[in-house]
């Protein structure tokens, strides 16, 4: 495999010399795809593709090119203003299409470094390696916020791993971001050691296979660039990512899998501007008939949404912080009917440290959904505790998918029927272990946030983890307490 890192050092040494000039890494991202997408449709109207591309002869990649100064700096404006109001995957490339950079002199610079690559003749491999290395650094700039649209790909993978996707079924992603659950299920199909594909399942894979939604149009863009820069759609084709808000109502399709990671943040509300003029803030409750509570909870809204678009045998995997396991009122009648009308049989404990968002206590679910019966469905529910004890922080000491490959191994992908705990009377501290169905609805609120390993900082003070872990660790909580808090303030101040 070629060595990405020179050319995603060279794309991103622009970042720096941009961030002086007021331009965020963000905004480079977005300029740095409009610029790519133009140069490879260039690429591929010429032979050996020869492609008749939607992008009108004035504002092509050649007419950029040919230009410096003031005349490139008002050109390519005019270019991006044109382009967005294009159809397909041209139109959503360029939806609110701004120039950030105002020294014509540095876009000058980043349109020649572009030119001398040939785009379309590099691996996919690469390219997706180069887009998704900006992306990763994108989520780390903690100002820009970009972190919130950006799963971990090592638990991407894991997930899909786990989920074991097949040929010719199809997935989608309601959340999708930057389209992290795509390229890894895309991956994962696509690799000779899973499956041998035919012309047809590959031709089903590249146009057939992902659907989803993201309404930040940002996250949108960078998500189908991703996508087409992975060989996924047709540059000319119509686009497979909704900037429809995926929870107003069910759209009437129904998918072999979703794979999903919704934003964190627990209410779903809209400003509003009242008749004093001051802006208003009301919580945004979706009345659907297929949802089982009424809710402003953004997650539960979101779980019983992925529900809805399972097919009769759709197997699911998402991620959903830790309230969703515990809390009372809509979240146990949500909990009540998943365990019925699903076969719930994992959850993931994640450890803290590991998501761009601090604050965050997460897990993930597995479930299958089931047609319907009078008996419940869930048998037994199988939990790793991944957070107990575990400390990762996201520069120092980062997840690796060799820290999921235990969970993975405990999964068993190849038969998950057939699993074996390593909790015991004698190992109190494993971390693998099942309720029953009668075990789980006793609990109070059928609680799911359940944990048994001794926590080892409570009692071995002499071998406490490093400073700088327990700090973040100490970030964590206290972020999460505070979020706690903002949302009881805002519920006793109406906001």
């Amino acid at each position: 495999m070629t060595n990405t890192g020179p050319i995603v050092s060279k794309v991103w040494s622009f970042a720096h010399t941009l961030r002086d000039d007021g331009v965020g890494y963000g905004d480079y991202l977005e300029q740095l795809t409009y610029l790519l997408f133009l140069k490879m449709a260039d690429e591929y109207s010429r032979p050996p593709y020869d492609r008749k591309l939607p992008i009108p002869e004035k504002y092509n990649w050649e007419s950029l090119v040919s230009k410096k100064g003031a005349e490139l700096e008002s050109h390519y404006t005019e270019l991006l203003r044109e382009l967005s109001k294009a159809r397909g995957i041209l139109g959503q490339i360029f939806t609110k299409s701004q120039n950030k950079i105002q020294d014509p002199a540095k876009l000058y610079r980043i349109i020649g470094m572009i030119d001398k690559e040939n785009w379309s003749m590099m691996g996919t491999d690469l390219k997706g390696k180069i887009y998704e290395g900006l992306l990763e650094k994108n989520a780390e700039d903690v100002k820009s916020g970009a972190g919130q649209y950006f799963t971990p790909r090592v638990l991407i993978m894991a997930m899909v791993e786990c989920i074991h996707p097949e040929p010719e079924k199809t997935i989608c992603d309601p959340a999708c971001g930057t389209g992290g659950f795509f390229l890894a299920s895309y991956d994962f199909i696509s690799n000779p050691e899973n499956y041998s594909l035919d012309k047809e399942q590959k031709e089903f894979l590249k146009d057939r296979t992902f659907s989803g939604n993201e309404i930040v149009a940002s996250a949108r863009r960078m998500c189908l660039m991703n996508m087409f820069l992975h060989n996924i759609g047709e540059i000319d084709g119509e686009s497979y990512i909704s900037s429809v808000d995926s929870l107003i109502s069910d759209p009437g399709d129904r998918y072999d899998y979703v794979l999903t990671n919704p934003p964190f943040g627990k209410k779903s509300s809209m400003t509003f501007t009242n008749e004093e003029g001051k802006q208003e803030k009301e919580d945004l409750v979706y009345n659907r008939q297929d949802f089982w509570a009424t809710t402003s909870n953004k997650q539960l809204n979101f779980l019983q949404h992925i529900h809805t678009l399972l097919k009769s045998d759709g197997r699911a995997t998402v991620v959903l912080p830790d309230n969703v396991l515990f809390e009372g009122g809509a979240g146990e009648t949500v909990r009540k009917n998943i365990l019925e009308t699903t076969d719930l049989h994992t959850i993931l404990r994640l450890p803290t440290g590991i998501f761009y968002k601090q604050g965050v206590k997460a897990n993930v679910l597995f479930f299958d959904n089931k047609p319907a019966s009078k008996e419940p469905w869930t048998k037994e529910v199988w939990i790793y505790d991944f957070r107990t004890n575990v400390h990762f922080t996201l520069k120092k000491n980062p997840m690796k998918f060799e820290d999921l490959k235990d969970f993975i191994s405990c999964y068993n992908p190849e038969n998950r029927h057939v699993r074996t705990e390593t909790w015991s009377e004698d190992n109190p501290n494993g971390r693998w272990r099942k309720f029953s169905y009668g075990e789980i609805v006793s609990r109070d609120k059928t609680n799911l946030d359940i944990f048994w390993v001794k926590d080892e900082s409570l009692a071995d003070l002499d071998n406490l983890p490093d400073p700088d872990i327990l700090a973040n660790e100490i970030i964590e909580n206290v972020e999460a307490g505070l979020e706690s808090f903002r949302e009881i303030v805002e519920t006793i101040n109406g906001d």
